[in-house]
């Protein structure tokens, strides 16, 4: 099986762009601190609720960081049917937390949960081409909405960051937490409008350095603690025991892989828009299958489930950085940090705070994203405008009112505890019922066509001649000539109003 590559095909993709090792290095390293305080908090809760020793628990989080570098390091740069070689940061899925939890405090250990996780995601990974068939059924209504989501629902992430982190801790809140939040966004901004490109891209990673130190200068860092444990310690496989197999451990861990799936489509698809690269049918089954068989692979040395990083596709965004190979230098920087914890300990000592100051301008720009792709949805009446605020909402509910689904099923609590999953499932339940089935439909089917695109804007038809026809998605003119098809930006201003090229032979 060919992969395409920058060296292929007629036109480039915008992920493949390579920017240089040292480029490479300080954008991915900008991944890495954006997602670090995530990709350790799970293996931190699970290993708290297990009881196990602060040793114990730094393996589980070495693990974790050494298996989402490696699942990251796939799912960018691809093989044969696995990864969507796409700027996706991969890591432990936050999702899994609490069926983790509820199997080890119920008895099960954390061998049961390797043992559900390895279960569950193979079968996670039977059924991956079910969920690639359904990115016909994500119109810029059911995408934008749901990147909208991801952007708003990571918002409360970025302030509990801004107030310090833990709730519990004696300065959650206070002014010197949201100061130094304020004072990192604050650099985002000025570095944004002030730097040159290069500042300018690398001004999140550049403003949580500056207000690490300054935390550092103000006595709230410190650095005592970087060279205490070990320099290298490889995962070891199995470590906390051999895998068991429980049947209920199992179904509970299925219901979260199905969440997994439908985020990570909704993430993979997200980044494709954000960096407008097309995302097919086989792209995204070559994603979920990468995210699927990272979490098989996770169990062996301590770590869990495996799934796309929403805040690193806030950062895609913000940086304007879309290379994948940016990215797998991130996986790399990871499976360093899981093979020498100094280094961990190292990126350890940015403050919460610091995080939540780059946070708010990372979510907040997917959620910009997000609004961006809904301009292209057609509100020529109500319906597509009450789709969407329907879908927003039924996403918001979990994270206005983080209690609300408590006296539901556990399995329904599962799936739509999390507001992304939420926003897609009525997102595209919505799309399906007003806009593709249309029994009992209004007779004005107006709304009902620029919900499903099929709608042509009057710009579009000054590029068409007399005879043009469009067949098996190919344009032809009159003679039977295919008509290339382009891109608006790539035509020049002055023949904005005159007719396409029509090429004397088919391009190849």
């Amino acid at each position: 099986m060919t992969r395409q590559s920058s060296t292929h095909g007629a036109k480039a993709r915008p992920e493949d762009e390579n920017l240089g090792i040292l480029a490479n290095i300080a954008y991915g390293f900008q991944h890495v601190l954006t997602m670090y305080g995530g990709i350790i908090a799970v293996p931190l809760i699970v290993g708290q609720a297990a009881g196990l020793t602060s040793a114990e628990i730094g393996l589980l989080i070495a693990a974790s960081l050494f298996v989402g570098g490696l699942a990251t390091l796939l799912q960018t740069l691809g093989v044969p049917f696995f990864g969507c070689q796409l700027p996706l940061v991969q890591g432990v899925s936050f999702a899994s937390v609490a069926t983790v939890v509820a199997i080890v405090t119920s008895g099960g250990g954390l061998a049961s949960v390797f043992g559900a996780v390895i279960a569950a995601s193979l079968i996670g990974f039977l059924i991956t081409p079910i969920f690639s068939k359904i990115i016909k059924f994500f119109p810029p209504l059911v995408t934008g909405a749901v990147i909208t989501t991801i952007g708003l629902t990571l918002m409360p992430v970025a302030a509990r960051w801004a107030m310090g982190g833990n709730s519990k801790a004696e300065d959650f809140g206070s002014m010197t937490n949201i100061g130094l939040a304020g004072l990192t966004l604050g650099l985002v901004l000025l570095l944004s409008k002030l730097g040159n490109a290069a500042i300018s891209r690398l001004s999140i990673l550049l403003a949580m350095v500056i207000g690490t130190i300054a935390a550092w200068a103000m006595g709230l860092v410190s650095f005592a603690k970087v060279m205490q444990g070990p320099l290298f310690a490889f995962p070891t496989p199995f470590h906390f025991g051999a895998p068991t197999f429980e049947i209920a451990a199992i179904i509970s861990m299925f219901i979260v892989v199905l969440v997994i799936l439908v985020e990570t489509s909704a993430d993979i698809l997200a980044v494709g828009d954000i960096i407008d690269t097309k995302v097919d049918e086989r792209r995204l089954g070559d994603g979920l299958r990468a995210d699927m068989i990272s979490s098989v692979i996770a169990p062996f040395f301590g770590s869990f489930t495996q799934s796309a990083f929403a805040q690193n596709v806030g950062l895609v965004a913000v940086t304007g950085v879309k290379s994948r190979f940016v990215v797998s230098f991130a996986g790399l920087i990871l499976v360093i940090l899981g093979l020498l914890p100094i280094m961990g300990r190292v990126i350890a000592t940015v403050p919460t705070a610091v995080l939540g100051g780059a946070g708010i301008v990372l979510f907040g720009t997917v959620a910009a994203s997000g609004i961006r792709t809904l301009a292209k949805v057609n509100y020529h009446n109500n319906m597509n405008l009450i789709i969407l605020a329907t879908s927003i909402g039924f996403g918001m509910l979990p994270i206005a009112a983080p209690s609300f689904y408590h006296d539901f099923p556990n399995w329904f609590a599962t799936i739509f505890h999390s507001g992304i999953s939420s926003t897609a499932i009525m997102a595209i339940l919505l799309n399906l019922l007003f806009n593709h089935i249309t029994l009992g439909n209004s007779d004005q089917q107006s709304v009902f066509a620029a919900g499903t695109e099929r709608s042509i804007r009057p710009e579009a038809l000054k590029h068409l001649s007399e005879g043009d026809y469009f067949t098996a998605g190919k344009l032809f003119d009159i003679e039977g000539n295919e008509i290339e098809v382009v891109s608006e930006p790539t035509m020049p201003t002055s023949d904005k109003n005159s007719p396409p090229h029509k090429p004397s032979t088919p391009p190849h």
